[in-house]
């Protein structure tokens, strides 16, 4: 069984296919999926979709690429959405100042407001952080909450302060690239209860599949080339970040019920 701790079903491009395809995960081995939110309506797919299907768990905020959809009563909402008993994680939430005309200011407003509802909320929290390295770590420094940061494409040093504050670092099929160079040196200072997987799918689809529509089934690719760098095997691998990413959002699968 392995954990794809970081996937967006609610997209549109799982219109066509998605309860089919979240149906059949389980058969090719895919026991966890946590589905964050990115703005309020994602959210409320997400935990929809954490009800439909045992195997799917849902996280709920506003993506900085969606301030412009938070209003005064966001956070009350956000509260209401995150007492649903599936809702395991407030994300995806963050920094990103990578395309122009990004508002520094009221994207660290948006940030510290849900860093401060997940620590009222005792929720650990999923981070973005695209551009942002000064920026984010110092806001987390200041929060120091439970969590992860995703997706993660930072240098060794960026990971090694993450570390310092607990949190996890979560890593897609960015390690499968050719220009990996930077994310798998990041990758080998991350301790291997500290490490989870992730497809962020639909995007992120790992070599042999880059360009295509990522799901949860490309997990064991990313597996593969982090097996690669550890000097360990891709199962080993896997079965790691399984139960990293059950202690990360506290869930308790039937498989580590008989563990």
């Amino acid at each position: 069984m392995f954990f794809d701790t970081h996937a967006h079903y609610d997209a549109s491009w799982f219109d066509s296919d998605r309860d089919a395809l979240l149906s059949a995960l389980p058969q090719f081995g895919i026991g966890l999926i946590v589905n964050p939110g990115c703005d309020l309506p994602s959210s409320q797919m997400a935990v929809e979709l954490a009800q439909r299907y045992d195997h799917v768990y849902a996280a709920v905020g506003f993506h900085p690429s969606d301030l412009e959809h938070f209003s005064a009563d966001s956070i009350h909402q956000l509260r209401v959405l995150a007492q649903e008993p599936k809702v395991v994680a407030i994300g995806e939430i963050g920094l990103d100042y990578h395309y122009e005309g990004y508002d520094r200011e009221s994207q660290s407003v948006l940030l510290r407001e849900q860093l401060d509802l997940a620590k009222q909320l005792d929720l650990p929290v999923i981070i973005h952080a695209r551009d942002c390295t000064e920026d984010y770590l110092r806001i987390l420094q200041e929060f120091r909450p439970r969590g992860v940061v995703h997706c993660f494409s930072g240098s060794a040093e960026t990971a090694r302060e993450v570390l310092k504050l607990g949190m996890y670092i979560g890593f897609t099929g960015v390690l499968t690239f050719k220009n990996a160079k930077k994310a798998l040196k990041a990758l080998a200072e991350v301790p291997e209860d500290k490490l989870v997987l992730e497809t962020d799918c639909p995007y992120m689809a790992p070599v042999p599949f880059r360009g295509k529509r990522c799901d949860s089934r490309m997990i064991p690719y990313t597996a593969e080339a982090a097996a690669l760098v550890r000097g360990t095997d891709t199962q080993t691998i896997l079965e790691q970040t399984c139960r990293n990413g059950e202690a990360l959002f506290g869930i308790r699968s039937a498989a580590a019920s008989r563990r």
